[in-house]
């Protein structure tokens, strides 16, 4: 191990270090960093205060929503430019700087302000870039308390659904801060897309799609996918409490949440978790390749298919796909791109061009490290996630309420192993070492 030297900072044009790797910087490995802590719960919790606050003491609009959002953003950014840029940041923001060029393009050819993408590139860099600052006790801890708060909240809403309408009111939160005109069950609070829909898929253990701290049934869903990928990557790391605690949040979700493609996915990293270690994390390039073909396969054999099924939604995203035309391409489109919130692939290039799209495949593949058995779990089920959720699920794994924890962890695993061991990389060749994966 490298002994550490006293405080400061690396600098990145001279790959010269005058201080401590930064995980070396911290107080210790087990004390937990209330700052991040601070930072990263609320994108997870800030919607259902809002709610309340919309529900009990004055109506809310889109704007509260928006500066909510850029609150945490802001705050974030103020805290990784106190702590200083690091190299193993630099592809982060390599990401990040195409993505502004790419948007200020449109903004250019389009003649109106477009950073409805960018919004999006920002959350997933801001969010890995503090994953490589937080410490195990600090992730550990920051989903622990996500996931009970998610649990406390769904088990109100299966069994005391009353309350949970009276408390939240998603209805009238969705109407008023995103004019989702809402029509009522029987005089039900609940948000009307996850009420159940006669002849979808269900497990039968709630009258309706559940939605927990999230209001909603799809951020619902993806949570889950976010804490599987979680337990791929950390389950030799935490606790058994802990794992117990994911293991019945997970199936509670799924069960009661009615997601079809969490299921599948839950069942493909049960499977993952003995095959991936053995894989090369270079083999993710081809996961979005493999699902695209895969989608477009069922197209094939089921190209009349429709509705709120896995296929329905495959065929709609592929026919979005089929829709893409040069001005697509080149972002000249920006118009039809409220209509692609179900279908993530066409919205990225209608929203980010070819080129994002192009960039977003190579930084979800290649980013993850694969040093050790769990960065490659974490690797692998982060890029089916991701991937698989763009197909069937739409855009709503750029939301800031799943993708804060989800790119924390990523950012934490491509580090994790400097964490396991607090070693501090004084040279040219340690660097390598340490950022290769």
């Amino acid at each position: 191990m490298l002994p550490c030297p006293g405080p400061g900072r690396v600098d990145i044009m001279s790959q010269t270090t005058t201080g401590p790797m930064h995980r070396a910087g911290m107080s210790g490995r087990t004390d937990r960093n209330p700052v991040i802590m601070a930072l990263l719960l609320p994108s997870v919790l800030y919607n259902c205060v809002l709610a309340v606050i919309n529900n009990m003491v004055m109506p809310l609009g889109f704007a509260h929503i928006a500066l909510a959002e850029m609150l945490i953003l802001v705050l974030c950014m103020i805290y990784l430019l106190t702590k200083g840029i690091f190299r193993q940041h630099l592809p982060v923001l390599a990401f990040l700087g195409f993505n502004v060029m790419v948007a200020g393009y449109m903004m250019v050819v389009n003649a109106a302000l477009f950073i409805e993408y960018l919004r999006s590139i920002m959350i997933i860099s801001i969010f890995t870039m503090i994953g490589t600052w937080a410490n195990r006790a600090t992730v550990v801890a920051i989903f622990r308390i996500a996931c009970i708060a998610v649990l406390a909240v769904l088990l109100v809403e299966i069994f005391r659904t009353t309350i949970y309408e009276n408390v939240f009111n998603p209805a009238s939160y969705f109407e008023n801060t995103r004019g989702l005109r809402q029509i009522s069950f029987d005089g039900s609070k609940l948000f009307q897309n996850a009420q159940k829909i006669p002849g979808r898929f269900s497990f039968g253990l709630a009258d309706h799609r559940t939605s927990s701290i999230f209001l909603e049934q799809v951020s619902l869903a993806n949570f889950s996918g976010v804490l599987i990928i979680y337990l791929m990557a950390m389950y030799t790391r935490i606790a058994r409490s802990d794992r117990i605690l994911l293991m019945v949040t997970i199936a509670a979700i799924i069960t009661t949440n009615d997601s079809r493609t969490m299921l599948i996915f839950s069942g493909v990293c049960f499977l993952g978790y003995f095959i991936f270690p053995s894989l090369s994390t270079k083999l993710t390039a081809l996961i979005m390749p493999g699902i695209l073909a895969a989608g477009l396969l069922v197209y094939l054999v089921f190209p009349s298919a429709s509705g709120d099924t896995i296929n329905g939604r495959i065929v709609l995203t592929i026919n979005k796909l089929a829709e893409i035309d040069f001005n697509a391409l080149m972002g000249l489109n920006v118009a039809v791109i409220g209509e692609l919130a179900d279908s993530g692939y066409a919205y990225v290039v209608n929203a980010g061009t070819a080129f994002g799209l192009l960039a977003l495949w190579l930084f979800v593949s290649f980013l993850p490290a694969g040093r050790t058995a769990a960065q490659r779990r974490a690797a692998y089920s982060l890029s089916i996630f991701f991937f698989m959720n763009m197909m069937i699920g739409g855009n709503a794994v750029f939301s800031i309420k799943i993708a804060a924890l989800l790119w924390l962890l990523v950012g934490y695993m491509k580090v994790s192993e400097l964490d396991d061991v607090r070693e501090c990389v004084p040279s040219r060749n340690s660097y390598a070492a340490a950022l290769a994966g």
